[in-house]
């Protein structure tokens, strides 16, 4: 099975603050590491393909040549090979350029299954994996909170996929090739190894600009000229109050004392 992971190099946002005359984040010494839910699913490939026999795990990274680092460290996890997707011409690209030119990529490398993050932490669309698949052509599931390979019998190979709502999960069924998007929670992954920094040392990391893929592209609907979302106000988010912690109360006490706050906010 080929496994095919969408990563993004992004800033640490503990670290992140706001230009307050541009309203755009101020990058410039911050801390990049990989985004928490692409590595989630990083690790849920890895696992993955621990558990099927003739599997490969390939990261894929669309940014800047610093995003290397980034990549260098899934190799170091363990994945087979990385691909960074990097170009002038890609630059200033929204979410819909962006699935745009990483569809491309991944039509061009060939995959069976293809897992992305649920969202970027310097973003939060959680538009881009659905969008790939939709260029693609393929189903997707998105918000996976656990999923199983299934080997199908009479019904074929399939992914069996737990789908995260507030107070409950869908089971889903869904045939390959699909796309899935982690959750960040989904799996913790693993550390890295003394023998697989090692390895990481010994593969090359590979490149596909807008030459390598211009057959699968329209030059029209990449970059910022392809780009129809424009950013008019970026913020931090709010950090919310701890609120009323009511103490020393029995069970019926405390009863009483939140259905009049209820009450108070006319919410019943």
């Amino acid at each position: 099975m080929k496994i095919l992971v969408c990563m993004k190099q992004v800033p640490d946002t503990s670290e992140v603050t706001l230009d307050p005359i541009t309203n755009t984040l101020i990058r410039k010494g911050v801390r990049s590491i990989i985004n928490p839910d692409d590595k989630a699913g990083i690790e849920a490939a890895l696992s993955l393909r621990d558990e099927i026999q003739n599997s490969e795990v390939i990261v894929v990274s669309m940014g800047p040549p610093q995003a290397e680092i980034a990549l260098m460290e899934t190799l170091a996890m363990g994945c087979d090979e990385a691909y960074l997707i990097s170009d002038r011409k890609f630059g200033g690209s929204d979410t819909l350029a962006t699935s745009t030119i990483l569809a491309a990529a991944l039509k061009k490398i060939g995959f069976d299954l293809i897992i992305t993050g649920r969202q970027a932490i310097d973003g939060d669309t959680a538009q881009v994996g659905p969008q790939i698949a939709e260029h693609l052509g393929i189903p997707h599931v998105s918000y996976v909170e656990e999923f199983f390979y299934s080997d199908g019998g009479d019904e074929g190979k399939a992914m069996i996929v737990m789908r995260q709502f507030e107070d409950r999960y869908h089971k889903i069924r869904v045939k390959f090739p699909c796309l899935l998007t982690a959750i960040s929670g989904y799996k913790e992954p693993r550390y890295l190894t003394v023998s697989g920094v090692f390895d990481a040392d010994n593969k090359e990391i590979k490149h596909f600009g807008y030459e390598e893929l211009k057959e699968h592209l329209d030059e029209s609907c990449i970059g910022l000229k392809g780009s129809p979302t424009k950013v008019v106000k970026s913020y931090t988010k709010e950090q919310k109050s701890q609120g009323t912690v009511l103490k020393g109360l029995t069970n019926n006490e405390a009863v009483e004392a939140i259905m009049a706050r209820l009450k108070e906010g006319h919410i019943i």
